[in-house]
């Protein structure tokens, strides 16, 4: 059974950077992709960044486009989500997830790690 674990949110003044991780356990395939997605209050979970198991194929929503960058290190079972300037309007929950190939959902979630950005 995977598992994902978020870490590294925080609060944080607008302007400054966090980088949440996402330890993965108890794979017993490579992923295809992994992704980061937030849900703010009142709102419907989004999609941010998305990266291959290879980390040569990296995708973002146009808000995390310039200001975000996703990585992985795959000898420590670990993605991030490098967050630079940072607005009150990327405040949320963020959840890492996984999906393999042969089903176009992600079908594995970490439990959320709360960012919050002060203005």
């Amino acid at each position: 059974q995977v598992q994902l674990v978020e870490s590294g949110g925080g609060l944080v003044q607008a302007g400054g950077p966090l980088r949440p991780s996402c330890a993965a356990s108890g794979r017993t395939f490579s992923p295809f992709r992994t992704g980061w997605f937030r849900q703010a209050p009142g709102r419907e979970r989004e999609f941010v960044a998305a990266i291959s198991w290879s980390g040569g194929v990296t995708m973002y929503a146009d808000s995390a486009k310039g200001r975000f960058t996703i990585f992985r290190d795959n000898a420590k079972n670990m993605v991030y989500l490098q967050m630079n300037s940072l607005k009150p309007e990327d405040t949320a929950v963020y959840y890492c997830a996984e999906r393999t190939a042969l089903v176009v959902s992600y079908g594995y979630w970490g439990q959320g790690t709360q960012v919050t950005v002060s203005s």
